[in-house]
């Protein structure tokens, strides 16, 4: 009821400004103790996956809180899970401004964002000062002055760093602004970039005393015989997850998306929602039942995130929805949980 009454003040900003207002009121609601008003009561429905226990299936999903400036605030909220990031190891300032379109008539954004974020040195800064107790991810890319043939360098400097607060790491080949990076998801090129991830988390064992779950995050534009191939390849290297689905370059016909329509970058909200489902379907089927899934993409109600357990998620994450929203939509998608 709160957001709905200052949306029309945030909706009147530009996007990401009105996005820096709403972490600064969080951040401060968190700090006085006011976040216990708009959070509905709760009954923990804990679940056990990759060797996690998450106090829910909901998530926020990464993009949300690129550099772990508002994690404590949004776990406050009463999600099971927080992924932050995309983080890169240098930080960069993405792509210029304008790049977040809002098209509330369609319940969606279309980003083209490109990484911002302020380097993986200060936001592992940020997360080892965490007070939040439920698990949190970090999303890894590369930099976009990085060479593809160098990538995977950039990924293990990533996973390197942010292990030792991670509970798990989620890498992102799938965001479509940064160029060449989609590219990343081909069994060719996605195999050393995974495998030289998994020998870092080896590397790594005896230092974190614990076991740091790799999840891959993938597109929503995958043809049946690409995802066919990646999904062995994740079963073949016993990668941990898999994250369904980023933003999509498509422009669905059946969506009011005006001339934004137009705009360069990734499509994320309700128009995706159809998308996500169906790449989630597809993977439940070639991975099994017991492969972690964690489903996002156009969830803004209760009915969506129930689809998306329905398609084979594990977990759900929102983001797109929240801005919509607001927390209202975390407390009804809990509710309907547990009375599962």
């Amino acid at each position: 009821m709160f957001y709905q009454l200052f949306r029309p003040l945030l909706f009147s900003l530009e996007p990401e400004r009105a996005h820096a207002v709403t972490f600064s009121l969080l951040r401060t609601a968190h700090r006085l103790g006011l976040l216990s008003l708009i959070r509905a009561a709760q009954t923990d429905d804990p679940v056990t996956l990759m060797g996690l226990t998450f106090r829910n299936r909901l998530g926020i999903a990464a993009g949300l809180d690129k550099n772990g400036t508002c994690i404590d605030a949004l776990g406050a909220l009463g999600v099971g899970f927080v992924e932050v990031g995309t983080v890169t190891p240098k930080s960069q300032s993405g792509n210029p401004p304008p790049r977040i379109f809002r098209i509330p008539q369609a319940l969606a954004l279309i980003n083209r964002m490109g990484f911002p974020n302020d380097g993986m040195m200060a936001v592992c800064a940020r997360l080892a000062k965490r007070h939040y107790s439920g698990v949190c991810g970090v999303n890894i890319g590369k930099n976009a002055s990085t060479a593809l043939e160098q990538a995977v360098d950039d990924y293990v400097a990533c996973l390197h760093a942010v292990a030792p607060y991670a509970d798990y790491v989620a890498v992102n080949v799938s965001s479509p602004n940064t160029v060449g990076l989609r590219s990343l998801q081909a069994v060719d090129h996605l195999r050393p970039i995974l495998s030289a991830l998994l020998h870092e988390r080896e590397q790594l064992k005896s230092r974190l005393n614990r076991y740091l779950p790799i999840v891959v995050k993938i597109a929503p534009d995958l043809q049946h015989e690409e995802l066919q191939q990646l999904a062995s390849l994740l079963l073949e290297l016993k990668v941990d997850g898999v994250i369904a689905t980023n933003t999509t370059l498509q422009r669905p016909d059946n969506w009011p998306l005006g001339a934004l329509a137009e705009e360069k970058g990734g499509l994320s909200g309700a128009p995706v929602h159809t998308l996500s489902l169906t790449t989630v379907r597809s993977l439940r089927a070639m991975l099994g039942s017991s492969f972690p899934i964690i489903g996002v993409g156009g969830v803004a109600s209760v009915a969506q995130a129930r689809a998306m357990r329905d398609a084979g998620a594990d977990l759900v994450q929102v983001y797109t929805g929240l801005i919509y929203r607001g927390s209202s939509l975390i407390n009804d998608v809990l509710s309907a949980f547990s009375q599962r």
